[in-house]
């Protein structure tokens, strides 16, 4: 006789089951964002199709966000990356905050850096003397904006100013009638001249006041055909939904009275984690243009991310007319320029966004590589020619200078692009990514160490000193002087090679069916066990006398370390890697 057990149902989970309860901040000192009342928004229903205009400020709120400032030389990398980038409008600083600013100003201008087509911009308060030392700045531009900004939110006309109204307006309608006296003064005609205003802050100013001061500088400047002004709109602090910033915008755009020649900017940061949207949403509400800095960089939590921004549009088709192409460059220019890294996360362009760990990713992402291979063949086109359709990767890596083996098999996970910029830009050595790994946990430690700042100059001694034995710092049990192969009938190369071992002059030979596995089994011979893991290698420049740089990442008992050889001979540098790999193990 069997008995039967009864067995319930579990209890479903509901809304009823859930229960928050109150945090216990002091939700009493914050309200909530002013709505806008525009029921007949039109937004929505649009779509972004074009590239809006860009300006980066990455030399100027980038730079001011910075804990070390860029240096002259940082700023003119800055300055050369955005051009080659594309930006035809670049904000480039505050002539009249000292000397550093001003001087770099001149220094392009004077130099001929700024090509004939780009625009560069300088930011100024609404004072004379601060405006007159701004103008005198552009001195000889072929084409420059000013920039004048003023305080129109209510906290500060109570706080900072205690202003009425009327008398934050005048600060705004006297700043640009000077802007434009200076600018005829000391400005020839060879420079093709720009006014842009900023209502600051924006987003917490009152609409009709903000309109109000808007009007009236355009009643000084008289914006018309072949003479626009920029009315730039500034989140400078993040205050409200995107969708309430884009209400916004789309209402400051239906009551402009000269609307047909504003040229309508937004300028958002990042304080509530949404400045993307918040740019996106208000280009659909009728901005013109976008200014931000290259990964977000700027004061508190950023100003917003021209780079997403710009892959955003070309995940979507639309062309960003900027050049993110080489994103590995362009991001490791921008944390050597800032000293500060670029999160592994960042979309688009953090080590690991192209990188799946997951074993049922890697193979979704491997299917949908062989099926866009199968499309293609089947279509008689090439990959590159249909459209883009894997799991997990919304844009094909390569189109920005991945590789595919990143996103399958290498796990890149460290801070390093400064570090390896620094490198290829000084030395011309281009270190595979888990290299790039290695060497920045040595750096690493070289800061926990010894704190503070690490120069280009010291990156490279310890460079030197962990890879590049030298006579002033020859450590290591082998040096290599001279070696020689031979290949016989079988394809088995014969390889001898004289060098130093242990301060003795000895002859090592051995064969394989190359030079490296010939040299590992040399080594063999002085008890030495090594096996390769992986060989790159790449010329340092052009021309006969032009050197090359191998890089090899050798097991040796239980380590893996990576080596590196230079040398004008290819073969010669191979076995130097080796030799720097082997001589590390035995530091």
């Amino acid at each position: 006789m069997t008995s039967e057990i009864s067995v319930g149902r579990p209890t479903p989970i509901t809304a009823a089951t859930v229960t928050q309860r109150p945090s216990g901040m002091p939700i009493h000192k914050y309200g909530p964002y002013e709505a806008v009342d525009l029921p007949d928004r039109t937004w929505p229903d649009n779509r972004i199709t074009k590239a809006p205009r860009w300006l980066s400020t990455d030399l100027r709120d980038g730079n001011q966000a910075l804990i070390d400032p860029m240096s002259p030389a940082r700023k003119r990398e800055m300055f050369d990356l955005l051009v080659r980038m594309g930006y035809k409008e670049i904000e480039v600083g505050f002539p009249s905050s000292g000397e550093t600013d001003f001087n770099f100003v001149r220094s392009i201008i004077e130099e001929g850096a700024i090509p004939d087509d780009v625009t560069i911009s300088v930011l100024t308060q609404a004072r004379e003397d601060l405006i007159e030392r701004t103008v005198e700045s552009l001195r000889g531009a072929k084409r420059a904006t000013v920039h004048l900004y003023n305080a129109t939110a209510p906290t500060f006309r109570r706080v900072v100013f205690r202003g009425s109204k009327d008398d934050i307006k005048q600060i705004a309608v006297d700043g640009t009638r000077l802007v434009m006296e200076y600018a005829e003064k000391i400005l020839g005609d060879e420079t093709v001249f720009g006014y842009q205003y900023s209502p600051e802050i924006f987003t917490d100013t009152e609409l009709d006041f903000a309109l109000e001061v808007c009007e009236a500088v355009c009643d000084v400047w008289r914006p018309e055909e072949g003479r626009e002004i920029i009315l730039n709109l500034p989140a400078t602090v993040e205050r409200s939904t995107p969708s309430t910033h884009a209400d916004r915008f789309e209402w400051m755009a239906r009551h402009l009275t000269r609307r047909e020649y504003v040229c309508l900017s937004v300028h958002p940061h990042n304080d509530r984690g949404t400045a993307v949207a918040a740019a996106e949403l208000a280009i659909m509400a009728g901005a013109d243009r976008i200014e931000g800095c290259l990964f977000g960089q700027g004061e508190r939590t950023g100003n917003v991310d021209l780079v997403t921004l710009g892959m955003n549009l070309f995940s979507q088709g639309v062309d960003p007319q900027i050049d993110f192409s080489q994103i590995d460059e362009i991001r490791r220019t921008s944390e050597y320029c800032n000293q500060m890294e670029v999160h592994p996360r960042h979309p688009y362009a953090g080590d690991l966004v192209y990188t799946a760990f997951s074993g049922s990713h890697q193979d979704a992402i491997k299917k949908g590589f062989d099926a866009m291979e199968a499309d293609a063949a089947a279509a008689g086109k090439t990959v590159d020619d249909i459209e883009w359709a894997v799991p997990y990767l919304p844009i094909d890596p390569k189109d920005v200078g991945r590789s595919y083996e990143a996103v399958i098999r290498v796990n890149s996970q460290s801070g390093k692009g400064g570090i390896a910029y620094v490198l290829k830009n000084d030395h011309k050595l281009d270190l595979p990514r888990r290299m790039q790994i290695e060497f920045s946990r040595i750096i690493q430690e070289k800061t926990d160490a010894e704190g503070g700042e690490v120069t280009p100059t010291a990156i490279w001694s310890a460079f030197q000193d962990e890879y590049l034995p030298n006579p002033e710092n020859p450590w290591g049990r082998i040096q290599v002087k001279n070696g020689q192969t031979t290949t016989d009938r079988d394809g088995i190369d014969a390889l001898t090679v004289e060098a130093v071992v242990d301060g003795q002059d000895t002859v090592l030979t051995g064969s394989g069916n190359g030079p490296i596995s010939a040299f590992f089994d040399a080594l063999q011979g002085i008890g030495v066990d090594v096996r390769l893991l992986d060989y790159q290698e790449h010329t340092m420049s052009e021309g006969a006398s032009a050197q090359a740089a191998s890089y090899i990442e050798c097991a040796i008992g239980d380590k893996v370390l990576w080596g590196i050889g230079i040398d004008a001979n290819t073969t010669r540098a191979s076995l130097k890697a080796v030799v720097s790999a082997v001589n590390r193990a035995g530091r």
